[in-house]
C-alpha cells in the first residue's frame, strides 16, 4: 500500500505526515488492518526495538474533584462507585509504589484528583518522592497534580521528579464540550510550565467520547507540535455514573488505528498504551505492543486492570521484552535534548457526542462491555495487596 511505506519512510527520518495521511490511516479497512499494524511496527522498532517501559499508577487522592470533565470518574458529581479518599501519606504511597517496582515496573505515576495542587500539596507530594526515591534507586517518578501554578514544577524538579503529566485529552475546538471548569490553553501552559522547569513532559489523549477522526488527528498533530517525551492514548472508561456512560464507540480494530496513527505522527516519542485496553483492546492487547513502547502495569485510578503477571506473560509471547532501570527509553537523538529523564490518566485519568465527520465504521455500534469496566477495591487507599 502506497500509503503505508509513504508512512514507514517518514517515520524512519521522523518526518511529519501530513493530515491526509493521518486521516487515512483511521480510514482504513479492518481487512488492512494487519498491514497497517506492520508498517507502523517497523517504526517503533526502528526507534525503540523490542522493549516495553513498564508504569505504574498510585492514586495519592481519590475522588471528590471539583473539575467537570465529563470523562472521569472522580469529576463534581460523579455518582460513580469509586474509592474516594483524602492524601496518602508519604509511607504509604511508598509502600504501594514499591509493589509496581517490584513487578518490574521502571516508572512510578502519581496522580492526585483535584484541580491542581496547593503549595501545601506540593510539599506533600515532594516527600512522597523523596521516600520512593530513597527506598526504590533508579526508580523515575512522573507526578500528575492537575493545573500548575507558578514556581510549582520548578519545586518538583527540585525534589527529584523527573517527569510531569497533564494530558490534552480531546482536539482545541472540542475541549469545551467535555470540559467547562478549565480551558485546553489551561492544560498547554501546564505541559509547558513542567518542561520550562526540565521536567520530561508526559500528555497524551483520550479516545472514544464521540470524537471525530479530524478530532483525533488534530490533538495528536497539537501533541506533535508540543513535543512531550511520551504520550499516554487512553480508551475511554464509559463509569457508570458519568455523563458519558453510554459511550461504547470503539473496537479493538478502532483502536489498533488509532495507535498505529500516533506512531505515525509521533514516531520517536514514548507512545504508552494506557487507561482503557482491558476493556476496548481485549484479546488484540498483543498486537498493540507493535505500536506502543510502554505500558501501564496493574490497576488504573479508579478502575481494575488485568493482573500483573498476565501483563508479564503477555509482552514475553508477544516475543518483547521488559526494559531494564539501566536503559534509556528514548532514542539518543531526544534523550541528549536535555528535557528531563527523557522517559499518565491514563493515563492519569481514564477519561455527549462530538460535533465532526463520523468515523468509517460508526454506523456498526459495538457492543456496551460493562462487564469489563471494574472498579478499584485494592492497593492504594484500601487495606488490600495491590495488583502489580
Amino acid at each position: 500500500m502506497d500509503l503505508l511505506n509513504t508512512l514507514v519512510d517518514k517515520g524512519l527520518r521522523r518526518e511529519l505526515p501530513t493530515r491526509e495521511e493521518a486521516l487515512a490511516v483511521l480510514a482504513t479497512s479492518d481487512d488492512d488492518l494487519l498491514e497497517v499494524v506492520a508498517a507502523a511496527g517497523k517504526v517503533r522498532r526502528q526507534w525503540f526495538g523490542r522493549r516495553v517501559k513498564l508504569n505504574y499508577l498510585v492514586n495519592l487522592k481519590s475522588g471528590l474533584c471539583p473539575e467537570d470533565c465529563s470523562y472521569c470518574s472522580q469529576r463534581l458529581g460523579s455518582k460513580a462507585g469509586i474509592l474516594k479518599y483524602t492524601w496518602l501519606k508519604p509511607d504509604e504511597a511508598s509502600k504501594a509504589a514499591a509493589a509496581g517496582v517490584a513487578g518490574g515496573a521502571k516508572r512510578v505515576c502519581l496522580v492526585a484528583s483535584g484541580r491542581g495542587p496547593t503549595d501545601r500539596d506540593v510539599d506533600r507530594v515532594s516527600e512522597t518522592i523523596e521516600a520512593i526515591k530513597e527506598q526504590n534507586e533508579g526508580v523515575e517518578v512522573c507526578a500528575c497534580l492537575g493545573l500548575l501554578s507558578d514556581g510549582q514544577a520548578d519545586r518538583l524538579r527540585s525534589s527529584g521528579a523527573d517527569a510531569y503529566n497533564h494530558n490534552l485529552n480531546t482536539s482545541e475546538g472540542t475541549y469545551g464540550d467535555i470540559t467547562t471548569t478549565h480551558t485546553y490553553a489551561d492544560r498547554v501552559e501546564t505541559v509547558q510550565q513542567a518542561q520550562a522547569a526540565g521536567l520530561s513532559a508526559c500528555s497524551g489523549l483520550i479516545a472514544g467520547m464521540g470524537e471525530s477522526d479530524a478530532d483525533l488527528v488534530d490533538v495528536v498533530f497539537s501533541l506533535r507540535e508540543l513535543d512531550p517525551d511520551s504520550v499516554p492514548v487512553n480508551f475511554l472508561i464509559p463509569f457508570e455514573g458519568t455523563p458519558l456512560a453510554k459511550e461504547w464507540n470503539l473496537t479493538p480494530q478502532r483502536c489498533l488505528r488509532i495507535l498505529a496513527m500516533v506512531r505515525f505522527v509521533c514516531p520517536d516519542v514514548e507512545v504508552r498504551l494506557a487507561g482503557g485496553r482491558e476493556v476496548h483492546l481485549r484479546s488484540m492487547q498483543p498486537l498493540a505492543l507493535h505500536l506502543v513502547n510502554s505500558i501501564f502495569l496493574g490497576d488504573y485510578l479508579t478502575s481494575e486492570g488485568q493482573a500483573g503477571q498476565a501483563d508479564l506473560d503477555m509482552i514475553a509471547d508477544a516475543g518483547f521484552e521488559v526494559e531494564g532501570a539501566g536503559t534509556t527509553t528514548l532514542p539518543a537523538h531526544r534523550a541528549e535534548s536535555g528535557r528531563g529523564c527523557g522517559s499518565h490518566d491514563g493515563g492519569c485519568a481514564p477519561c455527549g457526542d462530538a460535533p465532526g465527520e463520523t468515523a468509517p465504521d460508526a454506523q456498526e455500534v459495538p457492543a456496551a462491555r460493562t462487564d469489563l469496566v471494574a472498579v478499584r477495591r485494592r492497593g492504594a487507599g484500601t487495606d488490600l495487596a495491590p495488583n502489580a
